[in-house]
């Protein structure tokens, strides 16, 4: 219900761009917005509750006041929307991670002999600024290839050019020791000009003033500057040519991706330079539960470039931007030229966008597993587990159980165990459904758990069977609950406990408890839950690949006179499909031991 005073605040509002801010009953900041119209935009959030995303619903409910600022013009009303936002960090906002502490290259034009740096702060000093990059090592990295490439100083110390000996950087060939007068002030601002260029993906042009160079110095007897500038080309040369990529592309651009999970994201930028890949990062995302794609991406977008000095004249994006002209006239200023924004459908371009967002589904999955592997976030999820569904003891050991069918064919189930919250391959289990037939997962996971649990008698003690899990997880709702408990019952194992997680909103159910548990999207306990049942998931889904592939195969293959079994997995590990063996000319089926001439024209009649 709105209160009075939000629906006096409502009408106050003037149809004007400007920013609106959220605030609870404390007086903290929920989620800062702009708009075109803040009497259309605000009003929205009070108005028909199921025309919202479930993450607004849960935000608006906690709404006890807001203000906002009238701008006098929509880019103003974006400005000062990402300046709060970096402000404030609100909880519902999608928030790029720690976007203030990106580090960055700078080289200090400033200087009289500049030097390259790792600075986390962007000055108006008159410094010439690369990246952002998204870790320390990362930027590590490329100075380390710098450093290699350019032998440019990197200490702090005056210049004089009177000091009586080099330093070892001099020796190893990482600097021109300008300190010793060993190089000319106009020797040493040709090496910065190739540091821009080559920072700037112009690596071609760097070459061609190198061999100008090289010939000079050959031509004047100075083989070994000629040995030294040939090696730097090589060393260039060996860095553009892992740098190319197989899609065709030219030009400057930002390619940029990504892949959620639940509540985060990780997004992917490809920074690519004269059509060559000179680097990529990966950035994380929070509070993107339940946001449209188009959301997540504006959200990183504005973000990403309000700090960033180097924006290209196009920019490739996997979803279009909500705002999208006004997004392109920012973009525009903060450059002083052109910038085009694309969301390619086919060709050269998407092939390349396809790349980018695979690697931000990898990214996402090794973001997942750090982080749920670190110890002491293990720990803490095992104790909210215990403590959520009122277990006995911590759930060091989990079992987690899984049907994989479709409409009751080549059934089958799974077992996955985690110990101390990390996957124990060794003691997965699968098992193929005997009993059941049609499509009727709770029985089918009744017969699994009968099965398994019946062996605790059996086992000896050195055997895996006997060990008795801390826990219990179900992939599935009440039916497969009630399913599980009756199977524990049956088979005398009550007295461990039993729980659900059912896909849909993510809720677990217990016994005896009527209403579901609903934990935070960002809990530990959740995502572990989540990771066991969708590891419990993903090998009974392999499992049952398996047995409907080798079925089909079968079947398709029984009546063929004169195939057996050890023939049949001959021609499958040949060919890999019914499809493939029927495809495949005689000439080529007799290559495979055992299968003669008239044997492969039968098999071709056959099938």
């Amino acid at each position: 219900m709105t209160s009075s005073l939000i629906s006096e605040l409502l009408r106050q509002l003037p149809a004007a761009p400007g920013v609106y801010l959220m605030r609870d009953s404390r007086g903290n900041i929920l989620y800062v917005g702009k708009s075109a119209s803040l009497r259309n935009r605000v009003r929205s959030y009070f108005g028909a509750r199921q025309k919202l995303t479930p993450k607004l619903q849960e935000m608006v409910a906690q709404v006890n006041d807001f203000e906002f600022f009238v701008t006098s013009s929509e880019q103003e009303a974006l400005i000062l929307e990402l300046n709060l936002i970096k402000r404030h960090q609100p909880r519902y906002n999608v928030m790029l991670r720690d976007d203030k502490t990106f580090p960055y290259l700078m080289i200090s034009t400033n200087e009289d002999w500049p030097r390259i740096q790792i600075t986390r702060r962007l000055e108006e000093n008159g410094g010439r600024y690369f990246g952002p990059f998204a870790s320390a090592w990362s930027i590590r990295h490329t100075l380390k290839l710098l450093k290699g490439l350019f032998p440019l100083r990197s200490c702090t110390k005056r210049i004089t050019g009177t000091e009586p000996r080099p330093c070892l950087n001099y020796h190893i060939g990482h600097c021109l020791a300008p300190c010793t007068g060993s190089v000319t002030r106009r020797e040493y601002d040709d090496i910065i000009r190739q540091v821009t260029l080559f920072l700037e993906g112009r690596h071609e042009k760097i070459i061609r003033q190198l061999k100008k160079k090289m010939e000079k110095a050959a031509e004047a007897l100075n083989f070994e500057g000629a040995a030294m500038l040939r090696d730097q080309i090589q060393a260039l040369d060996n860095v553009i040519e892992a740098q190319r990529i197989a899609t065709t592309v030219k030009g400057d651009q930002d390619v940029i991706a990504f892949a959620t999970n639940r509540d985060q994201a990780c997004v992917q930028v490809f920074f690519i330079r004269s059509g060559k890949l000179i680097g990529r990062e990966s950035f994380v995302l929070r509070g993107t539960y339940s946001e449209e794609p188009q959301q997540i991406m504006t959200s990183f977008v504005k973000q990403f470039y309000s700090a960033n000095p180097n924006i290209p004249p196009l920019l490739l994006l996997q979803h279009p931007l909500e705002d999208m002209e006004l997004i392109r006239e920012w973009l525009k200023s903060k450059r002083n030229g052109k910038v085009s924004v694309q969301v390619p459908r086919r060709g050269n371009r998407k092939q390349l966008v396809d790349i980018v967002a695979e690697n931000a589904r990898q990214g996402l999955e090794q973001l997942r597993i750090k982080e749920l592997s670190a110890p002491s976030v293990l720990s803490d999820a095992l104790k909210e587990i215990e403590k959520e569904l009122n277990l006995p003891r911590l759930p060091s050991r989990i079992e987690t159980y899984d049907i994989s069918n479709i409409q009751g064919k080549d059934a089958v189930g799974s077992m996955v165990v985690f110990e101390d919250g990390k996957p124990k391959p060794a003691h997965y289990r699968r098992f193929k459904i005997k009993t059941v037939a049609g499509a009727d997962d709770c029985a089918m996971l009744k017969e699994v758990l009968n099965r398994r649990f019946k062996k605790l008698s059996d086992a000896s003690s050195e055997d895996t069977w006997a060990l008795l899990p801390d826990l219990v997880l179900i992939d599935g709702g009440k039916g497969q609950l009630n399913a599980a408990t009756e199977a524990m019952r049956e088979t005398g194992a009550t007295s461990v406990p039993v729980a659900s997680l059912a896909k849909e909103n993510e809720e677990i159910f217990i016994p005896g408890r009527a209403s579901a548990i609903a934990l935070s999207r960002s809990s530990p306990a959740l995502q572990l839950l989540q990771r066991s049942r969708d590891e419990a998931h993903r090998f009974a889904l392999g499992y049952y690949r398996r047995v409907h592939k080798k079925r089909a195969f079968t079947s398709a293959m029984d009546g063929v006179p004169g195939i057996g079994d050890k023939r049949k997995r001959a021609l499958m590990k040949r060919f890999g499909s019914v499809k493939a063996i029927r495809d495949a000319p005689v000439e080529e089926l007799v290559t495979v031991k055992g299968i003669s001439e008239s044997l492969a024209r039968k098999i071709k009649e056959y099938l």
